[in-house]
């Protein structure tokens, strides 16, 4: 008799993707069905994202009120509408296994959209939003960035896109930087490395093609706090995109063209001693957990997730170390902190939290719905104003602050979630605060400038 739920922590198999079966049409029809009957019978996840409100009414309005009436193509249907957060797998669902019934929605998700992809069933618009190197390229050059900027800020612009891209015209969109991070990014300041008992001493940042070519403060903000922890650090002199936009689409293939590109070289800073520190959630879990997944055997692949940090799980271990500065002359007053899904289902903890409760004269209300955004999910024309609506709870609750009233500062480690957050303030008509990074928000509390 199979057991009611699961009391274990959570494990994952390695993704089979180089298997036959894998692509296997009719197989994976089988497994969703299979996986879809069992969530029918739960329905723990129906608040989580627009994929189980989906499947439930297709199962509610078929033939039989059950898995068996629903048209399989209809299935897709549930799969479009899942973006991998991970957070059914992660904090809801209670057959995951090891439990019997062996359920990884998030994965059986990918399955079916890898299969969707090789049959050349997504569009142009969805694959040039996950082709971030590509769009990136235009950020840093003079006079064109500018442009760029401009034209895509008009309504008729929008439209376009709208129409070329499938970009919702009233989702916000990232600016290109007018010079990129790795391009400006100052050399660290001549240090001892101190190694810590849980810490590496030095620090190698994945730049990220969000901070590299949209928003570099982030990656400067980041380099100033290490520098006044004196911890000596680069830049990895060669990088690509991490992955995620195109497993998130499916195409697998382009996922291990990255992987080519870039495990060798982060390889090479893990194994001499180097904590690889990126600063966007959703490229920290693909090298903590879904490439550790997809080439499970690999040892270079090993390696860099056992060197990969998220920047506040860094610090905070560094605090433990007793070698993190805490002296904090700028208070912060109040902020409301969003923990991003992608930085949740690392499991490591409140760690941005815990760093920004240091600083004196702060509060901080830390709030773990989903935003909605999902990477490309939230600026798409037809699920734009899902997004808006699954983060619409969210917003609320982050604009009343347990302090009282308005917070000051709304903030999130993910960039793309902060700025789905600040539009939802604007569109709710919930205030106006000023929206920070986490790592902008410390480097003010030390003072730095």
């Amino acid at each position: 008799m199979a057991r009611e739920g699961n009391l274990e922590a959570p494990t994952r198999h390695p993704i089979d993707w180089k298997s036959a079966d894998y692509w296997d049409e009719a197989s994976a029809l089988n497994e969703l069905e299979r996986i879809f009957d069992i969530c029918h019978g739960c329905r723990r996840c129906v608040s989580l994202c627009n994929s189980f409100p989906t499947l439930f009414d297709l199962v509610d309005e078929g033939k039989t009120g059950e898995v068996d009436g629903v048209d399989k193509q209809d299935y897709w249907k549930v799969v479009d509408h899942c973006y991998l957060c991970d957070l059914c797998y992660m904090t809801k669902c209670p057959y995951v296994p090891p439990h019997e019934w062996n359920v990884d929605f998030p994965h059986t998700m990918l399955r079916a959209k890898a299969i969707k992809f090789r049959k050349g069933e997504v569009g142009f618009g969805s694959k040039m939003l996950s082709s971030t190197d590509v769009h990136g390229q235009l950020a840093g050059i003079p006079v064109v960035t500018q442009v760029v900027n401009a034209v895509n800020a008009t309504k008729p612009a929008r439209a376009v896109i709208e129409k070329t891209l499938d970009v919702d015209r009233n989702a916000w969109l990232p600016s290109l930087a007018t010079r990129r991070f790795r391009s400006s990014a100052p050399k660290a300041k001549e240090q001892p490395v101190k190694d810590g008992e849980r810490t590496p001493g030095k620090v190698a940042i994945y730049a990220t093609c969000y901070v590299n070519y949209n928003e570099p403060g982030i990656g400067l903000d980041l380099l100033k706090i290490l520098d006044h922890n004196e911890i000596p650090y680069v830049v990895v002199n060669k990088e690509k995109c991490c992955g995620m936009p195109k497993l998130e689409l499916g195409d697998l293939d382009s996922v291990d063209a990255s992987k080519q590109a870039n495990i060798p070289v982060l390889a090479k800073y893990a194994k001499e001693g180097w904590a690889i520190l990126t600063p966007v959630p959703s490229c920290t879990l693909m090298f903590k957990q879904e490439l550790p997944l997809m080439y499970p055997q690999d040892a270079d692949v090993q390696a860099v997730k056992a060197a990969m940090w998220d920047p506040f799980e860094y610090l905070a271990a560094r605090r433990r170390d007793g070698l993190l500065k805490t002296e904090f002359p700028v208070p912060l007053g109040k902020v409301s902190y969003h923990t991003p899904c992608h930085q949740r289902v690392q499991n490591i903890g409140r760690k941005t939290e815990e760093v920004l409760k240091m600083v004196p004269g702060t509060q901080v209300h830390t709030n773990e719905r989903c935003s909605g955004h999902a990477g490309t999910y939230g600026v798409k024309k037809g699920t734009h104003e899902v997004a808006m609506k699954i983060g619409k709870p969210l917003f609320k609750r982050m604009a009343d602050h347990p302090a009282g009233g308005a917070p000051d500062y709304i903030s999130s480690d993910c960039a793309l979630a902060g700025h789905h957050i600040g539009q939802g303030f604007e569109v709710n008509a919930l205030g106006e605060p000023k929206l920070e990074h986490p790592l902008s928000l410390v480097r003010k509390a030390y003072g730095l400038e």
